[in-house]
């Protein structure tokens, strides 16, 4: 019974508190043979900041159940500083969706310019590393907003793909398709 009086008085989160930040310099280690930095190193940067907003906001430990989607847009170069921004955008039972925006820094200007993005799923775990029930998410800014209600879509997209649900369950993906 103190397991489900414990669940219930979990108290949601606002998104900006799950925020976490880190700032990189791309080295030549980092880097391939034509000078930019290599996509494997930036997914590595992503996943370890991406669990930082998800540690936020869960406290518990998680661990990374997908990358649901990166985007490579642009090529980093040698030498840039890279910033990476990571914030949870919905909270399912165990499970968090959570953005990582990525941003190229002039050394000169100072101005910013977003040249990556990602989407990540982490699981909250136990000590046994069973999955366990993570607090609800309260977005606040337009941006969040909008990718609080993606998420829904998303994981249903995902879950459609593996198999783990038919398409004709998935009611947030059928609003985009059919009016009621």
């Amino acid at each position: 019974m103190k397991g489900i009086v414990y669940l219930c008085s979990m108290k949601a989160n606002k998104a900006i508190d799950t925020l976490a930040i880190t700032t990189k310099i791309v080295l030549p280690n980092d880097t391939n043979t034509l000078g930019n930095l290599f996509g494997g190193e930036l997914l590595a940067w992503m996943d370890v900041i991406a669990s930082v907003s998800a540690h936020r906001h869960s406290k518990r430990v998680v661990v990374t159940a997908s990358v649901n989607n990166v985007s490579f847009q642009k090529p980093i170069n040698h030498a840039s500083i890279v910033t990476l921004e990571a914030k949870v955008s919905r909270a399912f039972n165990s499970s968090m969706e959570v953005f990582v925006d990525v941003f190229v820094e002039d050394p000169v200007t100072g101005q910013r310019e977003k040249c990556n993005e990602a989407i990540y799923t982490f699981v909250a775990v136990d000590q046994n590393g069973n999955p366990i029930q993570v607090p609800a998410l309260i977005p606040e800014s337009e941006e969040e907003k909008m990718r609080y209600d993606g998420a829904l879509r998303r994981k249903q997209l995902a879950l459609i793909l593996a198999g783990k649900m038919k398409a004709a369950e998935a009611t947030e993906l059928k609003k985009l398709f059919f009016e009621d």
